[in-house]
C-alpha cells in the first residue's frame, strides 16, 4: 500500500473486559470467558458481557432521553467509540467518517417490538428508527458530533473488516484522511440462539473449553456466541504513536453451493490473503489471527487454505473464539485488537488446548482473518513499521 494508514486507537467491549489492562491480563490467562445462561427455551454457553460491563452500558443508556430505547448494539459502539476518540487525539466536532456495522443490528428490539406487535396489533413509534441498521453509526455520530460520512453496513460475520477495508478505501481516495471503523453485536438473544442452534453447529457440551477452536481432533461442531464492539481510528498523520500501520488488505467472495457453505480449501480466503500480502515476501508474516468459528469444518478448511497460501511458511496461528465466543460482526476487528496486543506486547497468545508447531521469535507482522455466511473473507496485514 503506497498510502501509510495507521491505527491510532483501538477500544473494545468483549467478555474479556472493556479496558486495556484488564484485557490483556485476560489474555495471559489459560481461562475462557465463557458461561451457561437461559435464552427463552434454550440453555446456552455464551461469551456475555460481565455485569461490570453491562452497569457501564445502563449508565450510558440513562445519561440521555434520547439513548434510553437504543439497542444495546448501538450502545456497545457508542461506549467504545468514546474511549477510542479519547485515545488517538481526535475531538469531537472533527471531521472523520464513521463506518459501524453490524451482522445482526438491533436483534433484542426487533424481537421485542416484533412481540408486541403479535400481541397487540400495532407497533410502537419508534420501533422502525431504533431498529435501521444505520442507526449505529448516525448515533455515535450524534454522540462525537463528527461531520463526516456515515456508514453502517452488514456482510454477515466479516462485517467489521469490511468495514475497514471501506475505511481504507475512503482515506486512499482522499475523501477523508481520518476514519472510525469497526462492529458492534448484541445478538444475546433468544430467537439469535435458536436459529444458531437449528444450523447444528453450536456447542452443546460444557466442557473445559467448550468452544474447541482450531482443534482440528474435534469429534462435533463447538461454535459459541458472543457479544460486544471494537472500533479503531484509521488516518495517515496521527497525532499519538500509532499502534500499528495497515500493511495489506484483501477481499474476495467465492460461488455457494449452500447458504452457509464455505468450499474445502476456502478459495476465498486463499484469495484474501493474497491480496493482503501483495508483494510481501510470505515469511514475513509471523501470525496469523485465525477467523476459525469452532466448527469442524470452518476450522480445517480455513488451515487448507493458509497452507495453500502460505507453504513452507506458515506462520503462528491462533484466535481468540475459544476465550469470547464468536461475535460475530464484530468478531474481525476483536481479533485485530489481539494482533495489536501481541505486536505491543511481543507475546505470542497460545490456545491452550492444542499443541503449537510454531512460536514466533519476534512478532512484526500480523494477519487477520474473517468470513461469513456468503462465502466473503477479509484479510487484513498489519504491522509495527509503515
Amino acid at each position: 500500500m503506497n498510502t501509510k494508514i495507521a491505527i491510532s486507537a483501538l477500544s473494545s467491549l468483549s467478555a474479556l473486559g472493556n479496558d486495556p489492562e484488564t484485557i490483556w491480563k485476560n489474555y495471559n490467562s489459560d481461562a475462557h470467558f465463557l458461561s451457561m445462561a437461559d435464552y427463552g427455551n434454550y440453555q446456552a454457553i455464551t461469551g456475555a458481557l460481565s455485569d461490570r460491563e453491562l452497569n457501564k452500558i445502563q449508565t450510558l443508556r440513562e445519561e440521555d432521553l434520547k439513548y434510553k430505547p437504543l439497542d444495546n448494539s448501538v450502545l456497545y459502539a457508542m461506549l467504545v467509540a468514546r474511549d477510542a476518540l479519547k485515545a488517538s487525539g481526535w475531538n469531537k466536532g472533527d471531521f472523520f467518517g464513521v463506518n459501524i456495522g453490524s451482522s445482526r443490528g438491533a436483534t433484542a428490539l426487533f424481537e421485542k417490538y416484533y412481540d408486541e406487535f403479535l400481541n397487540q396489533g400495532s407497533s410502537s413509534t419508534l420501533a422502525s428508527p431504533t431498529t435501521t441498521l444505520g442507526n449505529i453509526s448516525s448515533w455515535i455520530a450524534h454522540d462525537l458530533q463528527t461531520k463526516g460520512p456515515e456508514i453502517s453496513h452488514s456482510i454477515t460475520c466479516s462485517t467489521a473488516l469490511h468495514a475497514l477495508v471501506n475505511g481504507v478505501a475512503w482515506i486512499k481516495s482522499g475523501m477523508s484522511d481520518k476514519f472510525m471503523v469497526g462492529g458492534s453485536e448484541a445478538a444475546l438473544t433468544p430467537f439469535t440462539i435458536a436459529q444458531i442452534k437449528a444450523l447444528k453447529i453450536y456447542a452443546e457440551t460444557n466442557d473445559t473449553y467448550p468452544c474447541k477452536a482450531l482443534d482440528l481432533t474435534k469429534k462435533r461442531n463447538t461454535m459459541v456466541l458472543g457479544e460486544g464492539a471494537a472500533v479503531v481510528c484509521l488516518e495517515e498523520n496521527p497525532k499519538v504513536t500509532p499502534l500499528a500501520f495497515i500493511k495489506g488488505v484483501g477481499y474476495a467472495t467465492e460461488i455457494l453451493k449452500h447458504n452457509i457453505s464455505i468450499s474445502e480449501e476456502a478459495d476465498c480466503f486463499q484469495d484474501s490473503m493474497k491480496m493482503a500480502l501483495n508483494d510481501l515476501d510470505k515469511s514475513s508474516v509471523d501470525v496469523i489471527v485465525m477467523h476459525a468459528p469452532g466448527t469442524i469444518k470452518g476450522d480445517l478448511t480455513e488451515l487448507k487454505a493458509i497452507n495453500k497460501v502460505f507453504g513452507d511458511h506458515v506462520p503462528a496461528l491462533t484466535t481468540n473464539k475459544w476465550k469470547i465466543g464468536h461475535t460475530f460482526g464484530a468478531s474481525g476487528v476483536l481479533s485485530l485488537e489481539l494482533a495489536l496486543l501481541m505486536l505491543k506486547h511481543q507475546q505470542f497468545i497460545k490456545v491452550p488446548y492444542i499443541k503449537h508447531d510454531k512460536l514466533p521469535k519476534r512478532i512484526q507482522n500480523v494477519m487477520i482473518n474473517a468470513v461469513g455466511f456468503g462465502g466473503n473473507a477479509v484479510s487484513i496485514l498489519v504491522g509495527i513499521e509503515a
